[in-house]
C-alpha cells in the first residue's frame, strides 16, 4: 500500500488522534517521523513541555464550559488533575527559550589576556612542544617571519575557559545546570599569529541551541581578538552541553 493511500484512509482517525501518528507506522516510516521531530527540534523533553501547554489550553477550555454548565443549571463534569513538569524540564525549556531568543547575538566579550614568554614557556614545557618559532626568542628574532616567538595554536585554545568566562565559580553562565560539558569542537582555524607579549580577548555569538537528552547543546563561534590587529587569532566552533 502506498504512503498517500495509507494516510488518506486514517486521515479522519489521526485528525481526532493526532498524537497516534507514531504508532499507526511502520517501523520505516517511524524512521522518518523521528528525523523529522530531531529537525523540527522536537525533543521529548520540549515535546512534553509543548503536551503541558496544550493541556494547559485544553484545560482553560474546560473551566470555561464547566462555568457556561452551572450558569445553565447543569451538573458540572469532573476533570482530570493537569500533570506538573518535573523541575529539570522546566528549568531546561526555560533556559531553552531564553537562548532560542538569542541566537546570532554575542553574548559574551572577555577581558584582555596578556601573553608573555612565561607562559608560552609553562605551555611547551607541560605539552613538550618546545619549537623554536615558541620557545627561541633569538632565533625567532633571526629567521621567523614574524621576527618574536609566537604562542602555540593549542595554547590559545587551552585559554578558551579563562577567555569567554566560563569558569567563574562565582557568577557561574548557566546556575540552575547541574553540569556543563565542552563537548569538543567543529571547527578551528588560526587566522594570524598571537605574537609574545600581546593582549587578547574572546568575543562570542550563540549559532545554535538543540535539546538532547537531560538537557541541551549549544553551538558557540568564538572569535580570539588581537589589540591592534585586525584578523583574529583563532576562530573557533565549540560545542558545549548543558545538563541539568
Amino acid at each position: 500500500m502506498k504512503v498517500v493511500d495509507f494516510l488518506k484512509r486514517k486521515r479522519e482517525i489521526l485528525a481526532q488522534h493526532p498524537f497516534e501518528l507514531k504508532d499507526w507506522l511502520s517501523p520505516a516510516i517511524r524512521d522518518y517521523w523521528r528525523e523529522f521531530q530531531q529537525k523540527a527540534h522536537l525533543h521529548p523533553l520540549l515535546g512534553r513541555v509543548l503536551d503541558l501547554q496544550a493541556e494547559s489550553q485544553s484545560e482553560q477550555q474546560q473551566d470555561a464550559a464547566t462555568v457556561a454548565q452551572v450558569a445553565n443549571g447543569q451538573p458540572a463534569v469532573a476533570q482530570e488533575p493537569a500533570v506538573e513538569l518535573g523541575a529539570e524540564a522546566a528549568e531546561a525549556a526555560e533556559l531553552y527559550a531564553a537562548l532560542q531568543a538569542r541566537i546570532g547575538e554575542e553574548t559574551h566579550v572577555g577581558e584582555w589576556l596578556h601573553v608573555s614568554q612565561q607562559m608560552i614557556d609553562q605551555f611547551a614545557a607541560v605539552t613538550g612542544d618546545h619549537q623554536w618559532i615558541h620557545t627561541d626568542p633569538e632565533r625567532a628574532a633571526a629567521e621567523s617571519p614574524f621576527k618574536t616567538t609566537i604562542a602555540h595554536g593549542f595554547l590559545t585554545l587551552a585559554l578558551l575557559p579563562q577567555l569567554t568566562g566560563s569558569v567563574d565559580e562565582a557568577t557561574p553562565e548557566f546556575p540552575t545546570a547541574r553540569m556543563v560539558v565542552n563537548f569538543g569542537l567543529d571547527q578551528v582555524r588560526f587566522p594570524y599569529p598571537i605574537k609574545v607579549d600581546s593582549n587578547i580577548r574572546a568575543r562570542t555569538k550563540l549559532a545554535r541551541v538543540t535539546p538532547i537528552k537531560g538537557g541541551l547543546e549549544l553551538l558557540k563561534e568564538i572569535k580570539v581578538e588581537i589589540e591592534g590587529i585586525r584578523r583574529p587569532g583563532c576562530v573557533i566552533e565549540s560545542v558545549t552541553r548543558i545538563y541539568f
